[in-house]
């Protein structure tokens, strides 16, 4: 694929759908190593009829989903058919919130790649300024769509 990873192309590689997609284009990306993506916040989705309506702020564990959404992309292709799974996040901080007409650039970059984990150093800006950060841990399987995995 090549750059930027429109929706259809992120979409062929996460499994996730509307309204749980949370990255609308990916616009720098090395393979196991880096991804960068964009979030285009708009005030027509979803959360914001219910998160804060006469002051809407997107929540942050949405933003926390953005993250982990562009961390997938580092280590996915196409051809591989697996799926990353959350297994746990760390140092989480929320440094201002994120509104309506902002543009969220996510960065996630791989930490360390252990067998089947992966740890994941992840920021969110918009313009240039930090809003949120976490370290992100997460496991890559074989696509299952069943409930015959485990995390052990």
């Amino acid at each position: 694929m090549q750059l930027p990873f429109n929706i259809n192309e992120i979409i062929k590689l996460l499994p996730h759908s509307y309204p749980f997609l949370l990255i609308d284009r990916v616009i720098e990306y090395e393979s196991c190593k880096s991804a960068k993506a964009i979030k285009n916040v708009t005030f027509n989705e979803y959360y914001f009829s219910g998160h804060f309506p006469d002051h809407p702020v997107m929540p942050g564990v949405l933003i926390i989903e953005a993250m982990a959404q562009t961390s997938a992309v580092c280590v996915l292709n196409q051809e591989d058919k697996k799926v990353v799974y959350f297994m746990s996040i760390e140092n989480a901080k929320f440094r201002k919130p994120v509104i309506p007409g902002d543009t969220l650039v996510l960065h996630s970059q791989v930490i360390n790649h252990r067998q089947n984990t992966c740890r994941f150093s992840c920021g969110a800006y918009v313009e240039d300024n930090l809003v949120a950060e976490a370290t992100i841990l997460a496991m890559i399987q074989n696509d299952k769509k069943s409930s015959d995995f485990s995390l052990q």
